[in-house]
């Protein structure tokens, strides 16, 4: 059977979709809505037709506000042109492209940016750190790390003690050296790229397994 072109209802030359995730159904509902005279009778549709919403977006009662959130999804669905009695505040038209006020970030200008932002961060956690074994072993867990990042920019050798001062200077003097401090030698033939932050802070020791070699790993 053949179909003359003017009979086909094609998608494109339909009224556009206000919001597509409620369907077709729900514009031809709320487009009825408008039709009803009596205001009355016209609220207790809005109401039926909301129970529907719902029922085709069960997530949204997961949602804080879930029942304001559909009755504000059928005023936008109706182009906000739906004069019935809604239980929430009619959202305006205008209130859709109000953009929501930036949140003030609490950014600092890092110190040292060859150390990056987040070693100023550990610093700030290790300084809260009561003075103890676990505390030297982050800081020297800490100096080593910032060793290794150091080298990556600077190819030369550096001191312990170049690291242990930009330690106290960038805690602001938080954070004493522990006396006698020392870092493990550094293989001279170690060739350093950029790591990822892979350090462990809680004062855990390494599980000291074997590799095939037969050297702790």
């Amino acid at each position: 059977m053949a179909y003359r072109a003017s009979t086909l209802d094609y998608n494109t030359e339909r009224e556009k979709l206000r919001m597509p995730e409620y369907g077709r159904n729900i514009l031809k509902m709320v487009e009825h809505l408008k039709e009803i005279s009596d205001r009355e009778q016209r609220t207790r549709q809005a109401y039926a037709v909301v129970g529907v919403m719902k029922s085709l977006n069960p997530s949204v009662a997961n949602e804080e506000n879930w029942e304001q959130k559909l009755w504000d999804h059928l005023f936008m669905i109706a182009d906000f042109d739906l004069d019935v009695d809604s239980p929430y505040p009619v959202p305006q038209r205008e209130d859709l492209g109000t953009k929501p006020d930036p949140i003030p970030l609490k950014t600092k200008p890092v110190k040292a940016a060859h150390y990056g932002r987040n070693i100023e961060s550990i610093i700030d956690l290790i300084s809260e750190e009561p003075d103890g074994d676990q505390k030297t072993q982050m800081i020297r867990q800490l100096a080593s790390y910032m060793r290794q990042q150091y080298l990556i920019w600077n190819k030369d050798s550096v001191a312990d003690e170049t690291i242990f001062n930009d330690i106290v200077k960038l805690s602001d003097g938080r954070i004493s050296i522990p006396e006698g401090l020392e870092l493990p030698k550094i293989d001279q033939g170690q060739s350093y790229a950029k790591p990822g932050m892979n350090m462990d802070f809680v004062g855990k020791r390494s599980s000291g397994k074997k590799s095939k070699n037969g050297k702790k790993r």
